[in-house]
Parts: C-alpha cells; structure tokens; sequence
C-alpha cells in the first residue's frame, strides 16, 4: 500500500536576472509503501530536496498530484504523523536541546509523561543526553543534526523524512544513523531518505530511485544491483540518455 505518490509531479523556478524558468522536477512518478526505505540518490541540482520540500508541503508543484496517507501535503492532517529532517536544520540557538525537544512534544499533542521518556531515550541514542542542558548555539554541526534527528522522531511518526542526515556527521555519527534507521524499520516505519553518500543508501534502502536535473531516471532494489556497486550502477544511469 502507498503511503507517499507522486503522478507526474514537475516544478520550476524563476532565476537570474530575466527570471527565466528553471525546471527543477519534470514529469516525476513514484510510490513508496508502508514499511519501506526508499532512497533518492542525485548530484547537487538533481531535484532531490525539491521533491522532498514538495512532500512536505512547503512549495507547491506546478503540475501534478502529490498523496500522503491518500492526503494532499497542504491538508495539515497529512503531516500529523510525519517526521521531517531538513538538510539544514536550524533552530533557535538559545534554546537547549532538552527545551528544543519539549517543544516538539508539546506542539505534537504528545502526553507529558510519555514524552519525557520519549525525550531521554532518543537523546540517548543520538548521544546528546549529557548535553541535554546545554544550548543550541554551542552546538557543533554534528551535535545539530542529532538534534534534529530527535527532532524529527520525538513524537514517534509513521513516516520518517530525511533530506541528507549523514551531513556533519563522523563516521561513529553515520554508523548511529543507520542503525536507528534499521530500527526504525523494524518499527514497521515508512522512510524517505535522501543523499548523496551511495554506500550508506545501498546498506539500508529497499529500494533507490536515481534523479539526475531534475528527471527520475530510475527505480530499482537491491537484487537489481546484482554484482555492481550503488557507484557503478549510479554513473551507468545518469551517462544514458534522457528519454521522455
């Protein structure tokens, strides 16, 4: 069952001094079911965030539709059980994490009593509970987006998306990620996850779809890679031709 579809989603943007039309997406086409990880893999400029920013509701498409839970993105109730990790997140600095994520509980309806252990458990996890009192702006770079991971899953979503939650993190940081990812499926949770680290996508991903300017080229799984690398495979597809 799907849970996010798109059908024939296309996007442009006005740039430069003429404001001249810049497609972002065209034609774009995917489902990604219940309990899955779907990656989107691109270069920089590919149409990955767009396609996610979309998702979310934040722009809207120029043509076609766009289905969460059988939901627009602009109907609020869609996002209700939806986490969300923007590429670059950025929250107010004076704030501690502690305070950051009491927030999000708060404005998520979630209970009290069970968001405090909500709370020490991710922050745990992410290994931020010793700094839980400490404010953001003295956070690094990495420390931030672990804190936006907990952000993201603080009030226990259905579907988790994540625009490159590897940026800023060490190798210790990625490895976190991906097991709290495969923890997730576990869960039963739906994720989208996006980035251009090709070997963190072919670890965890069901299946990947390869976007290069602004056109999915291709949808494939794991048995698809056969004895190639998500490397090898990746280059081959965005050196073909374009056909629409």
């Amino acid at each position: 069952m799907a849970i996010i579809a798109l059908k024939n989603v296309s996007k442009s943007y006005a740039s430069g001094f003429l404001m001249k039309k810049k497609m972002a997406v065209t034609n774009v086409s995917l489902e990604i079911d219940r309990g899955e990880i779907f990656g989107i893999i691109g270069a920089n400029g590919a149409g990955k965030s767009t396609v996610i920013k979309m998702i979310q509701g934040f722009i809207r498409p120029d043509k076609g539709d766009i289905s969460i839970h059988n939901k627009t993105p602009f109907d609020p109730t869609s996002r209700f059980k939806m986490g969300y990790l923007p590429e670059n997140p950025y929250f107010y600095t004076n704030l501690t994490a502690l305070e950051l994520l009491r927030f999000s509980t708060s404005a998520s309806g979630v209970p009290k009593h069970l968001a405090e252990e909500r709370i020490q458990s991710l922050l745990e996890t992410v290994g931020l509970y010793e700094y839980r009192k400490q404010r953001l702006k003295t956070f690094s770079k990495g420390m931030i987006q672990r804190a936006g991971i907990c952000f993201a899953l603080v009030h226990d979503p259905e579907v988790v998306v994540l625009d490159e939650p590897m940026s800023g993190l060490d190798p210790l940081g990625r490895k976190m990620v991906i097991d709290l990812i495969q923890d997730l499926r576990i869960q039963g949770k739906t994720i989208l996850f996006c980035s251009h680290i090709l070997n963190d996508v072919e670890r965890i991903c069901d299946r990947v779809a390869i976007m290069d300017k602004g056109y999915l080229k291709q949808i494939f799984t794991k048995q698809d890679l056969g004895s190639k690398t998500m490397e090898e495979v990746f280059l081959n597809t965005i050196q073909e031709k374009i056909t629409c």
